[in-house]
């Protein structure tokens, strides 16, 4: 049977009924490390920095923060929750003895944790709200599609990790040569300016730093730079991500 649009569908909300069960034990998880940092930082660190870039130190890092949970949320469902349902619980197995085919599992992994990512942001957001970190609500209402493209973004790479490891333990190879590097390259504690020349060059590819480019200016009251770039970028990393996944997972469990 071949792959259908919405085919993808029962995977999402088989997913989702699940994750409700214990929906709040699992935001406060992806919420608590992003928070420390804002609220720790912001105002710990701020108070001896004051501006960074001609802004409160605590603004500047809220988008950073924003884009840093998204892609914690997106890498830790597509890594630690998907691997359980294909390796440990076998659901994925199961599920492929309907008329679903891989990419229908796959494509519904990539939206759950997308969708979930986005209840991440949105978190975020309620904070940058209520402690009036913005300059412009309704520039802010724009930070929910950037969610959405930077969620898909390391949802796919995420699951491109996911088919070639052989247990839990291989994730924090991951998270130590990709996702740390990000976030101390990527802007999300300090403008990427302040890095020597052919290190920022660096930094400038990485996909945290195009969600990023797009989500400060919005907290900050202005139109990112380069929106079409920044948006491609992400979609480019999330699809070739995908691509990936859907090969290496094809061979693991196809053989």
């Amino acid at each position: 049977m071949h792959a259908l649009p919405l085919n993808w569908y029962p995977v999402w909300r088989r997913n989702f009924l699940v994750w409700k069960k214990l929906a709040m034990p699992s935001l406060l998880g992806n919420l608590a490390d992003p928070m420390l940092y804002m609220l720790g930082l912001g105002y710990g660190l701020g108070g001896l920095l004051k501006e960074v870039d001609g802004v409160p130190y605590l603004n500047f890092l809220a988008a950073g923060t924003l884009a840093y949970s998204v892609m914690n949320s997106a890498t830790f469902e597509t890594l630690y929750s998907a691997f359980s349902r294909m390796h440990v619980q076998k659901t994925w197995e199961a599920i492929l003895n309907t008329p679903l085919t891989l990419k229908d599992v796959l494509l519904g992994e990539l939206f759950w944790a997308t969708s979930k990512s986005l209840l991440s942001a949105i978190a975020i957001m309620l904070v940058i709200w209520t402690l009036g970190l913005y300059a412009d609500f309704g520039m802010t209402l724009a930070l929910l599609p950037v969610a959405l493209l930077t969620g898909f973004c390391f949802a796919g790479m995420g699951l491109a990790i996911n088919a070639v490891s052989p247990n839990y333990d291989f994730f924090l190879y991951y998270f130590t040569l990709a996702i740390t590097p990000m976030i101390l390259l990527g802007g999300v504690f300090y403008p990427p300016t302040a890095l020597p020349v052919w290190l920022a060059g660096i930094a400038a590819w990485l996909p945290l730093t195009h969600a990023i480019e797009l989500a400060r200016p919005l907290v900050l009251g202005r139109i990112p730079e380069s929106v079409m770039l920044h948006g491609l970028a992400l979609i480019a990393y999330g699809l070739a991500g995908f691509s990936a996944a859907l090969v290496l997972t094809r061979r693991r469990l196809l053989k």
